[in-house]
């Protein structure tokens, strides 16, 4: 079935919300916490980012985007190895990759298969003994872009393959899959619902994360409350699902997120691709819109034109 206008607008916002999250929260980065009454802004990143400009959070989804663009299956090893080669290229370059990210794909051959990616991951993950860090879950909301007209099960499974490229512990793939299936969820309904997608994890892990969940749609939580080991990849979903939940718009939503502290850029890239997917970008502030940029010299024109070829 076409998206509906209103769809297509959700689709757009999730993908510039949680640009613009990243790019909001880029100067606040590691800080402490900050109080309601402060309004957060643009400005030069922790790392150097520049005003409106994205960080890795992003960065890493456009390859996933670019491919879902051009109309490919994640069913196709290639298209998965072709993200892959991207993340290794863009990081010789990045001001910024995460450490577990970094880690793995410097374990990576310069001539790889899937498989040789995969080990690579397997083998820092038993090197570290966890890989359970926030930096899948960043870039995997996209991937909701592709499974707009099929099954929420295949998007599991893409969700969860695409996680275990840099993160191999289960924590990761269960947060991307859930996400993604909450932004697929809002983007054709126009709702907030994250309980309802646990269905898709196994049993014993669906009634973990059941509770996690409660935790951050309790009445009044705040991403603050998920600050320490915000890092952690559960920390984060529940940062953002609190900005997300307790928000009365968009702007709040990504506000709320970076106000939590720490590790603001990621959260606020989080929160504002589910946000996105729920309020749509017609609720996204003009002049948000108009400041982003970012690896590899996209801006919010382009991004909105990439949306369009991935989501129809």
């Amino acid at each position: 079935m076409p998206l509906t206008p209103a769809q297509l607008n959700r689709a757009v916002g999730s993908v510039l919300a949680s640009a613009a999250g990243d790019a909001l929260g880029s100067q606040y980065e590691f800080g402490l916490a900050l109080d309601d009454s402060v309004t957060p802004e643009f400005g030069i990143g922790y790392f150097g980012h520049g005003v409106g400009e994205w960080t890795d959070d992003t960065s890493m989804a456009m390859p996933i985007l670019d491919v879902l663009a051009r109309g490919d299956r994640f069913d196709d090893a290639a298209s998965r190895e072709e993200i892959v080669g991207r993340w290794i290229g863009w990081a010789q370059t990045s001001k910024d990759v995460g450490a577990q990210t970094s880690a793995v794909l410097s374990r990576i051959p310069s001539t790889f298969t899937e498989a040789d990616a995969l080990a690579a991951s397997q083998s820092e993950h038993d090197r570290a003994g966890r890989s359970g860090g926030n930096g899948a879950l960043m870039r995997t909301g996209h991937l909701a872009l592709g499974y707009l007209s099929r099954l929420a099960s295949e998007l599991a499974v893409a969700a969860e393959a695409i996680s275990k490229f840099t993160h191999w512990e289960q924590d990761s793939a269960s947060a991307c899959i859930l996400w993604s299936a909450a932004i697929r969820h809002a983007i054709l309904n126009g709702e907030l619902d994250v309980r309802g997608q646990l269905s898709l994890l196994p049993t014993a892990d669906a009634a973990r994360w059941s509770v996690l969940i409660d935790e951050a749609l309790t009445p009044g939580a705040h991403p603050r409350d998920f600050m320490a080991q915000n890092g952690w990849v559960v920390r984060a979903f529940q940062g953002a699902l609190a900005a997300v939940a307790g928000a009365t718009s968009l702007a709040d939503a990504v506000e709320r997120a970076v106000r939590g502290g720490a590790d603001t850029d990621t959260v606020a890239a989080i929160a504002g691709a589910l946000g996105g997917a729920v309020w749509g970008a017609a609720a996204l502030p003009a002049d948000w819109v108009h400041v982003l940029h970012g690896w590899p010299g996209y801006d919010a024109a382009e991004l909105q034109r990439l949306v369009h070829a991935a989501a129809t």
